[in-house]
């Protein structure tokens, strides 16, 4: 007698339900106006570092920061990611300058791309968001907070001058995320290290005992004190320890703007004619998918954090980051996404509605204009202490402990995309995720066609009775063939498909040579309730 296992019961989903949303958005300004400081200390740093990683200028990046946040905050669905340049387009635009020749002409490149955005927005594209499984945009998210951890110690510890968001395992100044950590480790900025230190030390402090136990402590972001006492730190180490002197390279750089000259300098404009060279069109085309992908899975994620549940429309998203992006090319900006890291910090910090990105964005144009001087005294070690504290609560052991609970099907994506972003970088990373995630679903689908309906008088007579489901589709077509398979000589083999409402026309074939067939393998097939179709050959 053949050994057929019935398909395993279907596992009800529970439901969340989720707790009401904020109101206006200015019914959070409480909450919202720290929040955009934390999101505006975290993001000046990574704007100018991308900038300096993709070879353009400088501002660049804080123009793309500035549009992110007073535009796509307000053009979006989502009410908590932030936008802004964004780490995995350096190699991109970096490899796009050898192509077209200049950063005028990515900037025609990025604006083209927005406007191909925009209509993927309107063709409906954005429904790609929602086929990434659950369990690899938490290996994803649990990825960047590992990420963030290994990358941000040499710069807690005053010694890596790679770029502060490098989030890719190969790093642009020929060393590897372990290799950076292991150097940090044998020799480091003592200055730099005591600041770093002490300012994660106060962030622990702040967070987990004193807003805890004493009210008037949640009214100030934690960061904002660090920040504050970093810089008096720093100065005091100038006075009193010129030895431990922070080094410039491990201080915010924010170029000096100081007249109308200096400010209408800071931006640049498309190169129109650039359209005409070869591999235009390809650079925009690539700029507008990566980008694209790169928000559709950021969104994806911050909806899975955000305390209240609210889902994005990935339309919407793609739309609005289109616009960014054609905004953000006529002034002189890079290309932007919806970026993790800073979302994670929003979330992290309070931030309740989009007015938090808005006022981040306020802030940094505000800092352009007005308070270079006082923020090129950050030490980089006080902010890298921020993001360590982003990073943990994103990879924390509960996510891996409840994944492992979930089961085999939602651990291996899990896990397998953790490591495969913490080797590669995001998109290939995820990609990876999805490869096995994907690998599980055929496999449910595999195992899902059929049960069977036995009794002891039916397996007595050698009579089966199988069940087929009620969606069997061609995934299901070599699960039926095997089980059929499984029958020897004399079986009665009753195949019943009177529940279902759709079976692909390649079952139907596969079922219909088994009963023409049957007869030469002394097997007695019936078919209840399924489709005979004719087949070639007969």
């Amino acid at each position: 007698m053949p050994e057929i296992s019935p398909a395993p019961p279907q596992q009800v989903a529970s439901v969340t339900v989720p707790t009401a949303a904020p109101g206006g958005v200015f019914s959070s300004l409480g909450k919202d106006a720290p929040a955009g400081l934390v999101v505006f200390l975290v993001a000046l740093p990574l704007c100018l570092g991308i900038s300096l990683a993709s070879g353009a200028p400088l501002m660049a990046g804080i123009i793309t920061g500035i549009v992110g946040g007073l535009l796509v905050a307000w053009l979006s669905g989502s009410q908590l990611s932030v936008s802004g340049p964004a780490a995995g387009l350096t190699a991109i635009v970096l490899s796009a300058l050898q192509t077209l020749g200049s950063f005028e002409a990515i900037l025609a490149a990025t604006v083209v791309a927005g406007a191909l955005q925009v209509v993927m927005g309107f063709v409906r594209a954005g429904i790609i968001g929602l086929y990434f499984p659950t369990s690899v945009i938490r290996g994803m998210l649990a990825a960047i907070g590992l990420i963030l951890i290994l990358k941000q110690i040499p710069h807690l510890l005053g010694v890596d001058t790679d770029y502060f968001e490098d989030m890719t395992f190969l790093q642009f100044d020929g060393q590897n995320t372990f290799s950076a950590l292991a150097g940090a480790l044998r020799s480091f900025g003592w200055g730099s290290a005591l600041i770093g230190l002490v300012s994660l030390g106060v962030l622990v402090l702040w967070e987990n005992v004193l807003a805890r136990r004493v009210a008037v402590f949640r009214l100030v972001p934690s960061a904002l004190v660090v920040v504050v006492l970093s810089i008096a730190l720093s100065s005091l180490l100038n006075i009193t320890l010129p030895v431990l002197k922070v080094r410039p390279e491990h201080l915010v750089q924010l170029p000096n703007v100081n007249s109308w000259s200096d400010f209408v300098g800071v931006f640049t404009f498309p190169q129109w004619a650039a359209v005409l060279k070869p591999g235009f069109a390809m650079v925009a085309f690539t700029i507008a998918i990566v980008a694209s992908l790169e928000s559709l899975l950021s969104v994806e994620a911050v909806d899975k954090l955000d305390p209240h549940k609210r889902s994005t429309p990935t339309n919407r998203e793609l739309m609005a980051q289109g616009a960014g992006n054609m905004i953000s090319g006529l002034l002189g900006g890079l290309p932007m996404t919806a970026v993790i890291v800073r979302s994670s910090a929003n979330i992290n910090a309070g931030g309740q509605t989009r007015m938090s990105a808005f006022i981040h964005g306020l802030l940094l144009l505000t800092s352009l204009l007005f308070l270079e001087t006082i923020l090129n005294r950050i030490p980089l070690s006080a902010l890298a202490a921020v993001l360590l504290m982003v990073g943990y609560k994103l990879t924390k052991p509960t996510l891996y402990r409840t994944q492992w609970k979930l089961g085999w099907q939602q651990f291996l994506p899990f896990i397998i995309t953790v490591v495969a972003v913490l080797l590669t970088d995001l998109l290939k990373g995820v990609t990876i995720g999805l490869v096995v995630g994907i690998f599980y679903i055929l496999k449910t689908h595999y195992e899902s066609a059929y049960f069977l309906r036995q009794t002891p008088e039916l397996q007595a007579a050698g009579v089966y009775h199988l069940k087929l489901g009620e969606h069997v589709s061609f995934l299901n077509k070599a699960s039926v063939i095997r089980m059929l398979e499984q029958f020897g000589p004399g079986s009665h083999v009753i195949l019943d498909g009177t529940e279902s409402e759709m079976i692909d026309y390649d079952v139907l074939e596969a079922i219909e040579n088994f009963r023409q067939s049957a007869p030469d393998r002394g097997l007695k097939l019936e078919l209840r309730g399924i489709q005979q179709v004719e087949v070639m050959g007969h």
